[in-house]
């Protein structure tokens, strides 16, 4: 079961629609211009054609997947007594002398420079059921650890 906001339910189903309808088709009418060029086993235009139809196949059976296995998570019931998917954590990175906000949310909508953590990465399951004020601390890939307290718990908006 993969957790996700409504709005990146809808962002890939949104996704998914475009590539079924939109993309196929193109692709489609690429593959079929490209035979009319002749020889198949020398055509670049053919062998593009496909390789991008086996990409847009593939990314289609994945949105199915993540899409026919979601939680929407609603922001109505979302706690911020401790950290859970769906909210907003403020932290004090003791390590650096910052401090940093990041939104917890499922693998599915992760995007860590843009402040999304996924609930499955260090950082963000180190936080899962913590409350505001305590410390951790998370290991970095090169051995070290950075420390971390949190600071403050919302709902996202």
């Amino acid at each position: 079961m993969a957790a996700l906001s409504k709005s990146a339910y809808d962002a890939l189903a949104a996704e998914l629609e475009e590539l079924k309808v939109h993309k196929r088709a193109e692709i489609t009418e690429r593959i079929k211009e490209a035979r009319g060029y002749g020889d198949l086993s020398e055509n670049s235009e053919y062998d593009e054609a496909k390789n991008d139809q086996a990409k847009i196949e593939a990314r289609i059976a994945e949105l199915e997947v993540i899409i026919s296995n979601a939680e929407i998570i609603d922001p109505k019931n979302i706690k911020t007594d401790k950290v859970s998917f769906g909210c907003k954590v403020t932290l004090f990175d003791k390590t650096y002398n910052e401090e940093n906000s990041y939104y917890i949310v499922g693998s599915a909508e992760a995007d860590p420079m843009n402040g999304r953590l996924s609930d499955k990465s260090p950082l963000g399951a180190a936080l899962l059921g913590k409350k505001k004020g305590e410390h951790i601390t998370v290991p970095t890939p090169n051995g070290g650890s950075i420390d971390y307290e949190i600071l403050k718990i919302e709902k996202s908006e």
